[in-house]
């Protein structure tokens, strides 16, 4: 059961960063809303490219892994984050879609973390 919630947090969270790029997270972000637009986003594609490979490489260690456990919290951390910045004037997550999506995430992590204890 706990590979199935890792696997929906992590799906929902790879939605959410397609949704992200829709929404120009980059411009929210420390570090990467002050380069011009074109490097922003082009440096917010790139970084993602590892991130998804953890993504990818934690789902095949198994969910019980330290590493799958961090990302599950990351992912309850990210609804706060997004909280945080929901004011910020660059912010687009603004639908139901991409807070469906950021909440998924955090609640499907939220289910991993209980379910490993």
């Amino acid at each position: 059961m706990a590979d199935l919630a890792f696997a929906l947090m992590a799906g929902f969270f790879f939605t959410h960063e397609l949704d992200a790029m829709r929404r120009h997270e980059w411009r929210i972000l420390p570090l990467l809303r002050d380069l011009p637009e074109a490097r922003g986003e082009a440096v917010f594609v790139w970084l993602h490219v590892p991130l998804f490979a953890a993504l990818l490489w934690l789902a095949l260690q198994g969910a019980a892994t330290v590493g799958a456990a961090a990302l599950s919290t990351f992912a309850v951390i990210h609804v706060g984050l997004h909280w945080l910045f929901r004011t910020h004037p660059a912010n687009e997550f603004d639908n139901l879609t991409s807070w469906i999506l950021i909440g998924g995430a955090g609640l499907f992590g939220l289910v991993h973390l209980a379910l490993l204890l």
